[in-house]
């Protein structure tokens, strides 16, 4: 097992406002690593490829757990805080979500590939919840995912908490001061 303390997650659903509250924990000299699932989403369109959410969504979620583990080991040699938009598990709560057959090489991956205990989830906000043309769930469709982020976290052993509703840069406090305290 690879364990690395200084690993936070940030997830939560769609549209919740991840991608923004990592790129103000970067402003501030965090080390972060970016969402794999809009990478391989726009090097998709690009490619004309199917492994899309909307088109062969098992290749999609393989890609996804090849493009998070490279990411992981890739930032292994990071010895401060740092910072992931979403993780290994997040493609497990996809596999839940799409109702996919069990998949030993992704639970072995989850079991293995191990971030710090404390994970931020960002609940579903409606106020700021948008489709284009990366993500085109519904808002149904992201309370969903975050109810099934929650379960699938809290089964892989970590503990969850949930952000407050508020500005970037009020989150971004929340999250630095609950870690200072841990």
């Amino acid at each position: 097992m690879t364990q690395n303390n200084n690993f936070y997650i940030i997830t939560g659903g769609p549209g919740a406002g991840k991608t923004s509250l990592i790129e103000e924990l970067e402003k501030r000299g965090y080390p972060c690593v970016k969402e794999v699932a809009r990478e391989i989403i726009r090097t998709q369109m690009e490619i004309n490829g199917e492994a899309l959410p909307w088109k062969d969504c098992k290749a999609y979620s393989e890609l996804m757990l090849a493009y998070s583990l490279k990411t992981y080991k890739k930032t292994i040699g990071i010895k401060n805080i740092c910072f992931f938009d979403r993780g290994i598990p997040d493609t497990l709560a996809y596999e839940y979500l799409m109702n996919f057959d069990y998949n030993d090489k992704l639970i072995k991956a989850v079991k293995e590939y191990r971030y710090n205990k404390t994970v931020f989830l960002l609940l579903p906000w409606k106020k700021i919840y948008k489709t284009d043309t990366e993500r085109k769930q519904d808002y149904k469709e992201a309370v969903d995912t975050f109810h099934i982020m929650c379960h699938t976290y809290k089964q892989s052993g970590y503990n969850i908490v949930k952000l407050p509703f508020s500005t970037i840069k009020t989150r971004a406090d929340f999250i630095l001061r609950y870690i200072s305290n841990l």
